[in-house]
């Protein structure tokens, strides 16, 4: 990114906005092509044996599908809604009468649980307050113990600008990967970015393409090169994870599960949107999240169907659902034929494109969920 394209973005958007060498990387490129033959490490982790809790999880396949057109009012998701309908979703999903024991299924009292939250395009859409604190209060109910619930995201400003603070979350833990100090700054005293204390070298993705960066982005990467590290969030930090990405599109491509946890979880991510598809797909074959992210709850109160990753208001709209299943294949194909349809509806195009989806066909050939429309079991439930 040039010195003067980044001071632009802070003018428009705030320091805690200048993430968008990740925005406009995403936007200016297709999002439907792969770069061939590239070279990646995925084999190593197809390598490592699954667990019982590795994707897709308790329910391959399932989806639950919650409507409330009353969830949204005056532009603003509501809480109580929003508890309601997770609750629908949960008992559909499990089969279950009590609310507790469809919880349980997933997590217990001594799990840290990590609330993959997606704050990327700042306070016009991110994932809603009323969605993660239901998820929260129900976590509770469940028996979780409040300092056992982790919010987490790449970025620790974001999370803080979008209103993920200590003060609208008492007692819960609020991290990112990338971070500055009290007096916002990035490094320490011997030069040092913050942020590589949090990063885990012993777990990577490779891929054979460089990452270079000038000064005013690498804060934002936390290193260049052909290697995309962990967050120690995923590797150390949780035991489970439960993943609360957006409704939303990037160009003719959608980026709900697989894209919330793949470009979340790792750093050195610019590069990456040349292998675009291939990274939402292998990141979450690699354990930090093959074998954590036990359910996918997708916050469709608010969300978009055009001008994404970032949010454009001319094109955001209330879908008035919540997408819920520990399959984050079938959710995301589910999720992407919800945005498509809104997109040919509005007439931005005329058909889906099967490219556009490559990622979730790629994710479905490394066995982490199901893709296949017609192996997918949807429940619709109307509140």
């Amino acid at each position: 990114m040039e010195r003067r394209d980044f001071f632009k973005v802070v003018s428009m958007t705030g320091a805690a906005m200048a993430i968008n060498p990740v925005l406009k990387a995403a936007e200016g490129s297709s999002l439907l092509f792969g770069a061939d033959a590239i070279e990646t490490n995925i084999a190593d982790a197809i390598k490592i044996p699954r667990v019982k809790e590795s994707m897709p999880g308790l329910y391959p396949g399932r989806v639950i599908k919650v409507v409330d057109q009353k969830s949204v009012v005056d532009g603003k998701p509501q809480e109580e809604a929003a508890y309601r309908m997770l609750s629908e979703a949960m008992l559909s999903l499990t089969g279950e009468k009590k609310l507790k024991k469809a919880w349980r299924q997933f997590v217990g009292p001594k799990d840290i649980i990590g609330l993959k939250v997606n704050p990327v395009a700042g306070k016009l859409l991110t994932t809603s307050h009323a969605v993660t604190k239901s998820v929260i209060k129900q976590l509770e109910e469940a028996g979780i113990p409040r300092e056992n619930i982790v919010i987490w995201d790449r970025r620790e400003m974001q999370l803080h600008e979008t209103g993920y603070t200590q003060e609208n979350y008492p007692g819960i833990t609020i991290t990112g990967t990338e971070c500055q100090d009290a007096d916002g700054g990035f490094y320490d005293k011997q030069g040092k970015l913050h942020s590589e204390s949090r990063i885990d070298k012993s777990q990577f993705f490779y891929a054979d393409l460089d990452g270079v960066y000038d000064d005013y982005t690498i804060p934002y990467m936390v290193n260049g090169g052909k290697n995309s590290y962990f967050t120690k969030i995923c590797t150390e930090r949780v035991t489970k994870i439960i993943n609360l990405p957006i409704l939303k599109n990037a160009g003719p491509t959608t980026t709900l599960c697989l894209k919330n946890l793949s470009f979340g979880a790792i750093t050195n991510t610019s590069r990456l949107h040349k292998l675009w598809h291939e990274t939402c797909a292998y990141i979450c074959a690699f354990p930090p999240l093959r074998d954590k992210v036990v359910l996918n709850i997708v916050d469709g109160l608010v969300g978009c169907f055009d001008g994404g990753p970032s949010a454009k208001p001319q094109f955001i709209c209330n879908y008035n659902m919540l997408l819920v299943g520990s399959d984050p294949v079938a959710v995301d194909r589910v999720g992407h034929d919800v945005i498509i349809k809104k997109r040919i509806e509005n007439g931005i195009q005329k058909e889906d494109l099967q490219k556009s989806s490559r990622f979730i066909d790629l994710a479905q050939e490394l066995k982490l969920g199901v893709g296949d429309r017609d192996k997918i079991s949807v429940t619709e439930k109307i509140i």
